[in-house]
């Protein structure tokens, strides 16, 4: 099953690449990267719009398509088309056995404008997690309805997801419209009922259009048996949203957890030896490692330090253990001080000014992700960014009532709930309204014992 503990949570230095990132690679006139998760009821057929979004954009390996094709004609598949489009993304077992989308399913494909890493989520109730999972990082969610049943609970539930994760770009595809004759009444009248729940949910710009995907009408390429529609294909569109990063890198401000501070050790580096100069830089170097959570870093900027509120210089960005002059979010870096400032793995370095006040104590909605019920009273362990530190769960106000959209009073929350609570910590964090800053509003919910996951945490104000 996906890691649970890389919710809403900044990576580590390690967990990316050190490629350059959409913000900086624009300016570049660099190819961008789009994350984007799909979500829906159960059968809505989001594996197989998926499917033919690979297919028809041709990002299958002929010997992937080959298997898969064979699978297919194993089980009788379309009456003679030979493919099930689904067994492109299910790849468990289980998966393949019982026709259900299970654990998430990520998959990497390019065309001509934009390289993409695509996030197939579960559509069953009892996996809601796993789509709180794709949908923590993506840049949009796609959200498909079936065209016959309209406006499901399920629907409703990952739409409040989207809502309460700020996910920057929804996408609702009214699929299997092919099936009511490509009539343009039913569409309209699914399109109605999900601009009103999204207006309920406070969901603005969202984006409905009519697929078919087991025809593969408006997915790829624009369908001639839709004229009443006048919009682009699912992929155009994806090809023209613009990314989170690059959004978060102009709008929030600079934010690093620090994960370690590097400080090289036992002599000299076997190729310094005959360099004098750069041997006794080597032995002075000391630097700031991390994943930025959001926004930019240059040389010569002004940071502060969590918790100590120090102000100094950056003196020298490394990416890839290589020099650069900027670096923005999410590249992992090593940044160099002015200042021999006390640093260590839960410290935060943040644009001079901007600095966060430390938090004892939070307001927040939960995603609980465990199947252990989350309580009142409940002690735990609350991450965010590269720090830990105990907590106790002091009050669980209300779950949310998908059906109503409204707030219930609880005390409890169980496996797949949203609820409100009020938690108490041992020592402060830099926490901050997820409204205002994604990075430094969430956190996770782990229990103190085993290490698992209960729940994802975001700060309401």
């Amino acid at each position: 099953m996906t890691d649970a503990t890389q919710l809403l949570a900044p990576a580590s230095a390690t967990d990316a690449p050190a490629s350059a990132s959409p913000a900086l690679d624009r300016a570049a006139g660099a190819t961008s990267l789009f994350r984007f998760a799909t979500a829906g009821s159960v059968d809505d057929g989001k594996s197989t719009l998926v499917g033919r979004l690979l297919h028809d954009s041709k990002a299958i390996l002929a010997d992937q398509f080959e298997q898969v094709a064979r699978t297919s004609r194993e089980r009788g598949f379309g009456q003679g088309t030979g493919f099930d489009f689904a067994l492109l993304t299910d790849g468990l077992r289980a998966e393949r056995e019982q026709g259900i989308t299970i654990d998430v399913a990520y998959r990497y494909f390019s065309t001509g404008q934009r390289s993409f890493i695509l996030a197939d989520c579960p559509g069953h109730v009892q996996y809601t997690r796993n789509m709180v999972t794709g949908a923590t990082t993506a840049d949009a969610v796609v959200v498909l309805v079936d065209a016959r049943n309209g406006v499901l609970e399920q629907t409703r539930r990952h739409l409040a997801v989207v809502a309460l994760l700020r996910v920057p770009h929804v996408v609702v595809a009214v699929n299997k419209i092919d099936l009511l004759g490509f009539d343009e009444g039913a569409f309209t009248r699914v399109a109605d009922d999900v601009r009103r729940v999204a207006g309920e949910l406070g969901l603005a710009d969202v984006h409905v259009l009519p697929v078919s995907a087991l025809d593969g009408d408006n997915v790829v390429d624009r369908s001639s048996r839709t004229p009443w529609y006048d919009g682009p294909s699912l992929l155009e569109l994806l090809e023209t949203l613009p990314p989170l990063d690059g959004l978060e890198a102009d709008a929030e401000a600079f934010r690093l957890p620090v994960q370690l501070v590097l400080r090289p050790q036992g002599g000299l580096a076997p190729d310094l030896a005959g360099d004098p100069a750069t041997a006794e830089a080597y032995r002075d170097y000391r630097a700031a490692a991390g994943r930025i959570a959001s926004g930019t870093v240059r040389v010569g900027d002004r940071v502060q330090v969590f918790p100590s509120g120090i102000e100094t210089t950056v003196t020298g960005v490394e990416v890839a253990g290589a020099p650069a002059d900027a670096a923005a979010a999410p590249q992992s870096v090593a940044l160099r001080l002015a200042d021999d400032v006390d640093l260590a793995r839960g410290t935060l370095l943040a644009e001079a000014g901007t600095l966060p006040e430390g938090r004892r104590e939070i307001d927040a909605d939960l995603f609980q992700l465990d199947a252990r019920t989350l309580a009142q009273g409940a002690r735990v362990l609350v991450k965010h960014g590269t720090t830990t530190v105990q907590a106790i769960v002091a009050e669980i106000s209300s779950r949310r009532d998908l059906d109503a959209l409204t707030h219930e009073p609880a005390d409890a929350l169980a496996v797949n709930d949203i609820g409100r609570a009020r938690l108490v910590l041992s020592a402060p964090l830099p926490l901050e309204p997820y409204a205002l800053h994604r990075a430094g509003g969430s956190f996770l919910v782990i229990h103190p014992s085993d290490g698992a996951t209960l729940a994802a945490g975001t700060v309401r104000s």
